[in-house]
């Protein structure tokens, strides 16, 4: 299939709602059409980006909110010129795990527990330095209960996921706020199914768009 507008997608959620299947499935079926795409990460996916990444998820780091957050913007930026903008000038969908909606949901309302002016502060580190967005994105719907029970036994919690239930279910606000802001490009997966309900959950939602993308 030949779509002449590479697509950005994204996958979002909170801990242990299955993204790492679901997007395993997902570039699977791309690859079945034949289209071009890299596979990506955040915080991470460059170089320095994953340095930074393993201080943010480290145990052992120490920092205030406004340091986390800057950091993360600090990894999204080299992240999105050095891998995602190349990849898609060069006609390859770019596929990630995570982009700024997680930032709103975990800085925003994790840390900052929806605060009017921390929320205005993370729109206009969005608006002055990320200049593209995601064409698509699949929220992946779970209650964190569920998530982190499902977290802890994949793997040694890691910082964020160590933070605790009162934390995730605040950051599960924020996806949800995010969702309610931008229902055309955020699309709502029940993630309390099968890994093969989810994957037929989304390629019914991607049919859809790749319709209005052929129409373009």
């Amino acid at each position: 299939m030949t779509i002449n507008n590479p697509q950005f997608i994204t996958f979002e959620g909170t801990e242990g709602v299955g993204k790492t299947t679901a997007i395993d499935n997902f570039c699977c079926e791309l690859d079945k059409q034949g289209i071009s795409h890299i596979r990506t990460r955040e915080p991470g996916g460059s170089l320095l980006a994953e340095d930074l990444r393993k201080i943010l998820l480290d145990n052992k780091t120490h920092i205030n909110d406004d340091t986390e957050l800057l950091l993360m913007f600090a990894a999204r930026a080299d992240h999105l010129h050095r891998i995602i903008l190349p990849a898609l000038a060069e006609g390859k969908w770019v596929i990630c795990d995570r982009f700024f909606d997680s930032t709103v949901a975990y800085q925003g309302f994790g840390r900052f527990g929806g605060d009017e002016r921390e929320l205005a502060r993370i729109e206009r580190l969005i608006n002055d330095f990320i200049p593209k967005q995601p064409d698509l994105t699949f929220w992946l719907d779970l209650d964190p209960a569920i998530g982190l029970e499902r977290a802890g036994k994949r793997s040694q919690a890691d910082r964020f996921e160590s933070a605790g239930q009162e934390f995730f279910d605040k950051t599960y606000q924020g996806f949800l706020y995010q969702y309610q802001k931008n229902p055309e490009r955020i699309k709502r997966i029940n993630a309390n199914q099968s890994p093969d309900g989810v994957t037929d959950e989304i390629m019914q939602i991607f049919k859809i768009s790749q319709k209005r993308l052929l129409l373009l």
